[in-house]
């Protein structure tokens, strides 16, 4: 087993102990923390996302915020504001909960559109603009961010560069009866309902066994026929007759890393067309946009992920 598969054992093992019934939204992420991405989750409320941000939070031994999106959310409501201090005379930044390694955003399609562009810089270079001053934040950074379906009252539509900057958005839905009946039996005392879930001793993962894994990841082989599919991918979304904007750059980007970090996570020493297929449809979903023709018929960006998959012929 090579240090990939043993950290996203060692992540998932112990997230899944604490959240029940997202096996799959916990593989994803594994992905996203090894890659550096942050992490789009949509659904309903309720489904234990929150909890989910928090177990990450500990498995990496990170410091955790949470920030609820409202429509009276300012941007320096994440990013921190500088305050005159009397003792010295100067002004000194009162950071934001912004300066964290695991930033969970609840309802991120509450905030308005200039809030949520405060995240912008944040994300892609992991630095903040304050006041003409620049601040870095720590080489772990990661939002995980929540949003409720863009038909729930209040909601505003994330920009198309704010989902870019997003590296994978996974769906939510609601869990099956056997996994809810878990839930029930672990969390269903009135005690349990303000109690913090039960610690574990020690990480799940370390600055070192993190490096380790990313190592592992950039080992494994991809074949040139393999970027040439990738590309093919992403020039096939983007000549689509139904798709008004297709996979950026930095999505094909995203895209070739998620099915690397995929495939050593398996054990593989290269990386194949599945690894691709696997991952796709939660690079690349949220990242298209449909023409107006395409959402009058009813079309979304999961079905329209699929065909393109189907389009592009996979290379022996």
């Amino acid at each position: 087993m090579n240090a990939l598969e043993e950290l996203g054992d060692r992540i998932q093992q112990r997230i899944g102990g604490t959240v029940i019934g997202l096996s799959e939204l916990i593989g994803a992420i594994v992905i996203a923390v090894v890659a550096h991405g942050h992490v789009l989750v949509e659904g309903p409320p309720g489904l234990g996302k929150t909890l989910l941000g928090k177990s990450l939070a500990r498995a990496l031994a990170g410091r955790f915020s949470r920030i609820q999106g409202t429509a009276d959310l300012m941007p320096a409501d994440i990013t921190g504001v500088h305050v005159f201090d009397e003792s010295t005379r100067k002004f000194t930044l009162h950071p934001g909960p912004i300066f964290t390694e695991v930033l969970l955003i609840d309802e991120i399609n509450r905030a308005g559109p200039k809030t949520q562009s405060a995240l912008l810089q944040a994300m892609e270079e992991r630095q903040v603009s304050i006041d003409r001053q620049t601040y870095r934040l720590p080489a772990e950074f990661l939002v995980i961010a929540t949003q409720n379906p863009h038909d729930f009252e209040g909601t505003f539509p994330l920009p198309e560069s704010q989902l870019d900057r997003f590296m994978m958005r996974i769906d939510v839905g609601y869990p099956s009866a056997s996994d809810e009946r878990i839930v029930l039996q672990r969390y269903g005392t009135v005690r349990a309902a303000n109690a913090a879930p039960a610690s574990e001793d020690g990480p799940a993962a370390s600055a070192e066994s993190l490096a380790a894994a990313r190592a592992c990841a950039d080992a494994i082989h991809v074949a040139a026929e393999l970027h040439d599919y990738v590309l093919a991918i992403a020039q096939a979304s983007r000549e689509h007759a139904q798709i008004a904007l297709g996979l950026s750059t930095r999505g094909t980007l995203a895209l070739l890393r998620a099915a690397r970090v995929a495939a050593g996570m398996r054990g593989a020493e290269f990386a194949t067309p599945d690894d691709v297929k696997r991952v796709a449809p939660w690079v690349m979903a949220h990242r298209l946009t449909l023409t107006p023709e395409a959402l009058l018929e009813g079309l979304d960006s999961r079905k329209l992920v699929s065909a393109l998959l189907e389009r592009v012929p996979v290379p022996r």
